[in-house]
């Protein structure tokens, strides 16, 4: 079900949106996840809904990777939550300085081992969501992004 392609699967014009450059750090992935939940909430899904323990754990596992493996010395990521709400869906980007270091493609994660402390945020994203991937829209930059149906 998930494919590697770089425009939303819905075909509904977006109804909301919001973005916002945070610290390539812990505290800002965690900064995002919050925020992603408050947003989520002001769309009309409570923090005790189903939909916003998704988001805030997608947007935990692709913000955390922009950290980690998307930082570079003095750059920010980027947030974006794009909300279609005639489906309702919502499509989560995080945009990192690293446009060379790209994760696998979708359908091709590598399995980790059993005891690892790592490796299985991309698998989430991938079981979680309806589609994901990554683009890159110039070449200082990457976004990796998912879509999720909020019902």
């Amino acid at each position: 079900m998930n494919a590697d392609i770089s425009t939303p699967g819905w075909t509904t014009a977006p109804t909301g949106q919001f973005t916002i450059c945070l610290t390539a750090t812990p505290r800002g992935a965690r900064l995002a996840r919050r925020l992603a939940s408050q947003q989520l909430a002001d769309w009309g899904w409570g923090h005790d809904s189903e939909a916003s323990g998704t988001v805030a754990l997608l947007v935990a596992e692709l913000t955390a990777n922009a950290v980690r493996h998307g930082k570079v010395r003095g750059r920010d990521f980027r947030l974006t939550l794009t909300l279609y709400a005639a489906d309702p869906a919502l499509r989560i980007e995080v945009t990192d300085a690293r446009p060379n270091s790209r994760p696998p493609t979708p359908g091709a994660l590598p399995q980790s081992l059993p005891d690892a402390e790592s490796g299985r945020g991309l698998m989430l994203v991938e079981a979680l969501s309806t589609h994901w991937g990554v683009t890159s829209g110039d070449p200082y930059t990457k976004t990796v992004w998912c879509e999720v149906l909020l019902t």
